[in-house]
């Protein structure tokens, strides 16, 4: 999925669509970010030294997950409700490709548990972390 596809089933947009694009492969999501230096969230964290705060790994991670449970009979907006064993390995940086991979532990109605990680280069991890999602119809109107 490219970045216009991707918008089709996430709600986010720019500056907060974080993926670049995405392959979803048996059952696993795979996407990926490059870190180009002018993002918003870089201009003060921090000045002269510039990382990728740890949320928007997370916010990374939390926007592949949700394309792991799209369903276009059913529009939703997916809302974070948990976030846990989240871990952060090492600096991201601008330049860095950012590869997060995500897989659905299990489900319960309209709630999702799922597995992230967050890489860099070869395989530098980033970031790792369960999180979990309540899936909200969407209002029509």
């Amino acid at each position: 999925m490219n970045r216009d596809e991707i918008k089709k089933v996430l709600p986010h947009r720019e500056p907060m669509l974080l993926l670049d694009e995405v392959a979803l492969v048996d059952g696993t999501s795979v996407g990926k970010y490059t870190v180009r230096g002018d993002e918003f969230f870089l201009q003060g964290h921090f000045p002269g030294n510039p990382v990728v705060p740890g949320v928007i790994l997370c916010e990374m991670m939390a926007q592949s997950a949700c394309l792991l449970v799209e369903n276009p009979e059913a529009p939703f907006t997916p809302y974070l409700t948990g976030m846990n064993n989240v871990k952060f390995k090492q600096k991201v940086l601008p330049g860095d490709v950012v590869t997060v991979q995500s897989e659905i532990l299990k489900h319960k109605d309209i709630f999702y548990f799922v597995k992230c990680t967050a890489k860099t280069g070869e395989d530098t991890l980033c970031a790792s972390g369960e999180l979990s999602f309540a899936l909200i119809k969407k209002e029509v109107g």
